[in-house]
């Protein structure tokens, strides 16, 4: 689209000059100009002018845009491309800065943070508000106040004074002086030729100050060298004891530079060690796998009921050493494992008064599936939660301690900032393990922190999050991205190993290397930029590649699909035997099948875990495996089919020694009672000191009485080394399989948005559609009509009741098109142009222009009506 012929006069005549791309554009990279959508573009305007929008975008901004943006904010208004490029390369020139100028000129404009023509560059109010110097909000540039701003409270004669003491000829008036003064700054020739003649303790002190800041102190009785200075306007005064360097000093100081080190380019994220791609995946599938390993046996230790949920919600500080100790793990990392099962959906609080952790339906349902899809939904909800477990054993903003599982772990920028670190990742050449610290570099650059740099940031502690994470989730091995987490993320192949990373965009934003109006940058032709100027030359530079965009919700699924199917060849084959061994173990050499791992768990604890995992045989886990219902052979029989070695005659005489003392003792409920067919054992229970808290007395020679309960009273008899066996009333043994509990049906947490999400292509389509309608029904000229009340700033029309009627009728009969302001059920307003169709029942049918749709109107609703001049009809 070319500029149009009039240089636009504010930021919404420049919006109305753009096409429907540049503002779908400029929709997308701020999506909050479109909640709720705007009546039309004036609206739109205003809106991407106010303080919260025009923060937010500055925030999104690149190093080098924003550096852009400072530079406009310390240059006239408005300002030339010229003057724009003088001052981000300086005297001298730069060809980096000159080559990445206009894309981040483009990014400025896209956005709507600056407008108007290469020859009238206007930035935002509001934007220039924000990053102009003042002695409350400094400038990240280091620049003070112009000439005319310093010298805004200074008497006329003073400032006759500096100009004459500076070798000017006096004005007659204090505006005249201060032009002139500003004229010697800003002339190279001159400026240099009065420093030449400053002493150098004078200049000693302007080196101090011209890099900011540009403030300093002064005595009522100055030194000799700062008279020098303040006598000829190089140090004004603002405020008592207190002088500043101007702006236009300043920049010849600096040789025109606003900024000491401008970074046009995106650092480059440096490859700290390459490994073979199957090195990578291996490694990668091993961490899945035990990623796998880890969350399920969370859940089976929670598998009856987990800890108790805190008033504040979240686990207590002494639940998650619990858990950090039953899966073998640093608290941090247990925190890690807790909040990935719940972003999953498979662990949430029963919400019984009681309230407990307990895993929700949705994990038996997991469990059914095949190990790589169990790991794809895990590493998809990881990659889009916003919870993050980093922060748990922090304070939030009130001092209190944030818990794993509890309130006020969203940190909305963790998506992005995860999706991004593995975005670098992808770049790399194949198998390339990225050096931490310049990831950190490629992030502050492509988001800097306004004001200064820190370590602890959190953008940079969530990448430092990411990496670990990463690696330990299996989506990384070794450092390099693996190819099953390329597919998470719908990269493309990775480069070949020993290439060069693939150049990125640097920002998500989609950079344009023109401006709205697609003219290039300098002055429009035909017009120089100033007396004697010429055109600027741009050289050709190739444009960057976009980075990766996070995939929309509709193509995530297919990721995860696909990265499942990569995953799925990599991952162990489960056993179908163990290998049992002399010292009442067994060896499970890999992963087992479900069945037989969940009889093992029952027949024997484990020991250790690792690549191989060893269970242990004990009195406990046998008489634990006889309580379930199974007996002695069939205990042999399980042995003897699912190990590769022989049943060891330890373990035989274990088996058979715990069955043959199972069940002789019965514990049933009296309050509870045990019963015996032999009474020497009785008597022997009845003499054991340790049996003194359960409070025994016989009834009869076969049966002892207890004021415990039965639970109590079998626990206590375990302790003493007995193995005694519930019955029920009718004097039959109870099996004991420990209950699953479950929670009602919960669904997993929604992520916590960074703002309003990103709109899809149809949502911008209709937006743009209604936008534009709503701006041609509020700027097209109208026939005048005494009974319509002319609205001004965007007001609906009024009209009666009567007259609204007869005009809907008119515009039936003649097919002409009206200007309408309408009010919706909710109350909001606006205006449309609409084509009536037919009028009837208090109701009017049109054409609606905005809707792009054939729509019925409650006449009610109607505030007024007008018909459109000819020519927009």
């Amino acid at each position: 689209m070319s500029e149009p012929a009039t240089p636009p006069r504010s930021l919404a005549e420049a919006l109305r000059a753009r096409d429907d791309a540049s503002l779908a554009v400029l929709l997308r990279s701020r999506p909050d100009l479109i909640t709720p959508v705007p009546t039309d573009l004036t609206q739109l305007a205003t809106r991407a002018g106010t303080r919260a929008s025009v923060v937010r975008a500055l925030e999104r901004l690149d190093r080098f845009a924003l550096q852009s943006a400072e530079a406009l904010a310390v240059a006239p208004d408005p300002a030339t491309y010229a003057e724009l490029l003088g001052l981000m390369a300086g005297d001298d020139g730069d060809p980096a800065v000159e080559g990445a100028l206009p894309r981040a000129l483009g990014t400025l404009r896209d956005q709507a943070l600056v407008w108007g023509g290469d020859d009238r560059l206007r930035l935002v109010r509001t934007a220039r508000e924000l990053l102009a110097p003042s002695p409350q909000h400094p400038s990240p540039t280091g620049l003070g106040p112009t000439v005319r701003e310093a010298a805004a409270g200074m008497s006329p004669g003073r400032i006759q004074e500096i100009v004459t003491a500076a070798g000017l000829p006096s004005t007659h008036d204090a505006v005249s002086a201060l032009d002139a003064l500003t004229a010697l700054f800003t002339d190279r020739r001159r400026m240099a030729a009065l420093l030449d003649e400053a002493p150098a303790d004078s200049v000693e002190v302007l080196s101090r100050l011209v890099w900011g800041p540009p403030y300093g102190q002064v005595t009522a009785d100055p030194a000799p060298r700062l008279r020098w200075l303040m006598d000829r306007g190089l140090l004004l005064p603002t405020a008592p004891g207190t002088v500043v360097l101007p702006r236009e000093a300043a920049l010849h100081l600096r040789g025109g530079r606003a900024h000491r080190a401008t970074e046009p380019l995106p650092p480059s994220v440096e490859p700290a060690a390459t490994h073979r791609a199957g090195i990578v995946d291996a490694t990668a599938a091993g961490q899945a796998y035990t990623a796998l390993a880890t969350v399920e046996e969370l859940l089976k230790d929670w598998h009856e009921g987990g800890p108790p949920v805190l008033r504040a919600g979240g686990l207590s500080v002494r639940d998650l050493k619990r858990t950090a100790v039953a899966l073998d793990v640093p608290e941090p990392v247990a925190a890690f494992w807790v909040e990935l099962a719940y972003a999953a959906g498979l662990v949430a609080s029963d919400g019984e008064a009681d309230e407990r952790y307990a895993a929700t339906p949705a994990y038996d349902e997991w469990l059914e599936r095949p190990p790589a899809e169990r790991w794809a939904a895990l590493a998809r909800a990881w990659l889009t939660a916003t919870r993050t477990p980093g922060v748990v054993g922090g304070r939030d903003a009130k001092d209190r301690t944030l818990s794993a599982l509890g309130p006020g772990l969203d940190r909305s920028a963790a998506p992005e900032v995860r999706h991004r670190v593995l975005a670098l990742l992808a770049a790399l050449p194949e198998g390339s393990a990225p050096a931490p610290d310049s990831v950190l570099a490629r992030l502050r650059w492509e988001r800097p922190l306004r004001g200064p740099q820190r370590d602890d940031d959190l953008r940079a502690r969530l990448a430092r999050w990411t990496l670990d994470e990463a690696e330990r989730l299996g989506v990384t091995g070794r450092g390099a991205l693996s190819s099953h987490g390329r597919a998470l993320l719908g990269a493309p192949p990775a480069p070949p190993a020993g290439t060069a990373p693939a150049a990125e965009g640097p920002s998500a934003t989609g950079p344009s290397a023109d401006g709205p109006g697609g003219a290039p940058h300098g002055a429009p032709a035909g017009e120089p930029s100033g007396p004697g100027d010429k055109l600027p030359v741009h050289h050709e530079h190739p444009r960057p590649v976009a980075p990766l965009d996070p995939l929309p919700p509709a193509e995530r699924a297919a990721a995860a699909a696909a990265a499942a199917r990569l995953l799925a060849p990599l991952l162990p084959e489960p056993l179908d035997h163990v290998l049992l061994q002399a010292d009442l173990t067994a060896v499970a050499p890999g992963p087992l099948q479900r069945p037989l791992a969940d009889m093992l768990g029952v027949l024997a604890d484990v020991e250790s875990k690792g690549g191989a995992t060893v269970y242990r045989f004990t009195p406990g886990s046998v008489r634990r495996a006889l309580d379930a219902g199974r007996s002695a052979s069939d205990l042999h029989a399980f042995l003897a089919r699912h190990s590769r070695t022989p049943v060891p005659q330890p373990l035989a005489y274990l088996i058979d020694d715990v069955a043959r003392r199972h069940g002789q003792l019965r514990v049933g409920a009296a309050s509870a009672y045990v019963r015996c067919d032999d009474d020497a054992m009785l008597n022997e229970i009845l003499a054991d000191k340790r049996a003194a808290g359960l409070r025994l007395r016989r009834l009869a020679p076969t049966v002892l009485a207890a004021q415990s309960d039965p639970a109590t009273l079998l626990e206590g008899l375990r302790a003493m080394g007995f193995a005694p066996a519930a019955e029920s009333a009718e004097g039959d043994v109870l099996i004991t399989w420990a209950d699953a509990h479950r929670t009602p049906p919960r669904a997993a947490p929604e992520p916590v948005p960074d703002g309003p999400p990103a709109p899809d292509d149809t949502l911008l389509a209709a937006a743009i559609r209604a936008i534009r309608a709503g701006d041609l029904a509020s700027t097209a000229p109208r026939r005048p009509s005494g009974a319509v009340d002319a609205p001004g700033g965007g007001e609906l029309p009024r009209t009666t009741s009567a007259e609204t009627l007869a005009t809907m009728q008119a515009a039936v009969l003649t097919g002409g098109a009206l200007w309408i302001g309408y009010v919706n059920a909710e109350g909001a307003a606006s205006q449309r142009v609409i084509a009536p169709v037919r009028v009837e029942g208090g109701f009017v049918t049109a054409y609606d222009h905005t809707a792009d749709e054939v729509r019925t109107y409650p006449l009610h609703r109607i505030t007024g009506v007008a018909e459109l001049a000819d020519d927009q009809i």
